[in-house]
């Protein structure tokens, strides 16, 4: 529904002079007649805007269930990033297996309240059902935040500006040979891009 969404948005208002609809209103309704276009090169951007979030959103849980967010921000922070950045990316791994615990933990609360629309009944009876799981989804991620916070600050963190770290990472030669092809792969991907 998100990438549906995303793409109408896109070919509703981005700019472009290729139209698929115009005007998207005809001039028989009051207001809105003669208004409002559809575009070819929204339509485009739409599209690849839904692709690049299906890429996120079937990449990151391989990446997030196969390597620790340890290695992973110990690996960002051996690149020379800030180790602030790498502590919030750990933190936002973390959060994954936690909120899907806690949504389970939700869903197996209301069902026991007698609200079994998560699964069957009509479209606005499940989204109905998705905002009760939603609003304490949310609000425990706001507690847990400033929990978080609080605690972060009674350690002092990012009082020293570089830290110590249990096991560095070690890059050996096929790191740097991924790395590298990795590179070249980006930016023959932005060459093509833009020639195109």
């Amino acid at each position: 529904m998100l990438v549906f969404f995303l793409i109408f948005l896109q070919t509703l208002f981005a700019p472009g002079e290729n139209y698929i609809v115009n005007p998207l209103f005809p001039p028989v309704f009051p207001l809105l007649g003669g208004k409002g276009s559809l575009k070819w090169e929204g339509l485009i951007l739409g599209l690849m805007i839904g692709c690049r979030l299906f890429t996120l959103v079937f990449l990151l849980p391989v990446l997030a269930g196969t390597t620790s967010p340890y290695r992973i921000t110990s690996g960002l922070a051996a690149f020379g990033l800030n180790y602030q950045i790498c502590f919030m990316i750990t933190i936002a791994f973390n959060l994954i297996p936690g909120f899907r615990e806690e949504g389970r933990t939700i869903i197996d609360a209301q069902k026991l309240r007698g609200l079994n629309s998560f699964e069957e009944g009509s479209f606005f009876a499940r989204m109905k059902a998705w905002s009760a799981l939603f609003v304490p989804l949310v609000l425990g991620a706001m507690r847990k935040a400033q929990v978080s916070s609080v605690v972060m600050d009674c350690r002092a963190f990012g009082l020293y500006k570089t830290r110590t770290w249990l096991d560095k990472p070690v890059m050996k030669v096929y790191d740097y040979l991924f790395l590298a092809g990795s590179f070249v792969f980006a930016f023959l991907l932005l060459v093509i891009n833009y020639s195109l």
